[in-house]
C-alpha cells in the first residue's frame, strides 16, 4: 500500500513540474545586456558558418558565449541571436536555422517576388539577381 502511494504521489508531483525547455526561443530580462566583446573571426571555412559571441542570460545573469563554428544546413540561412528593447525589458531572441529565405526577409524563396531586395518585383525588374543594385 505505501509503494503504491509513494509511486502516485511522485507520478502527480512530476506531472505538475513541466517547465519550459532550456531552449526556448525569446528570453525576457530587465537588465540590458553589456556591450558586446571585441572576437578575432578565423579564417572562413568551407560549408560552416561563423557564429559570433553573444550574451545570453543563464542564472538571473548575463553570460558571455564565445564565437564558434557550426555545419552549414543545405536550404536554410543562420538567424544570429540578438537582444532588442520593448517596454523597458530586454528580449534575447536565440538564434536559429530558417529553411529557405535566402535574403532574410521573412519570405520563403519559393514565394519571394523580390529576390534582390530592390524593391522591384521579379516580373518587372530586369536583373532580379543582382543584390548590389540600388
Amino acid at each position: 500500500m505505501m509503494k503504491k502511494l509513494l509511486i502516485a504521489t511522485l507520478v502527480a508531483g512530476s506531472l505538475g513540474t513541466i517547465t519550459l525547455p532550456a531552449a526556448a526561443e525569446v528570453i525576457v530580462v530587465r537588465q540590458a545586456p553589456p556591450a558586446l566583446r571585441a572576437e578575432r573571426v578565423p579564417e572562413a571555412r568551407r560549408g560552416h558558418t561563423w557564429i559570433p559571441g553573444h550574451w545570453e542570460w543563464k542564472r538571473n545573469h548575463h553570460t558571455w558565449v564565445r564565437g564558434t563554428w557550426v555545419r552549414d544546413r543545405r536550404g536554410y540561412v543562420y538567424n544570429q541571436p540578438t537582444w532588442a528593447e520593448r517596454d523597458g525589458r530586454w528580449e534575447m531572441t536565440r538564434g536559429q536555422w530558417a529553411r529557405g529565405d535566402r535574403d532574410g526577409d521573412g519570405v520563403p524563396n519559393r514565394m519571394d517576388r523580390d529576390k534582390d531586395g530592390d524593391g522591384v518585383r521579379n516580373s518587372q525588374d530586369r536583373r532580379p539577381n543582382n543584390p548590389n543594385r540600388n
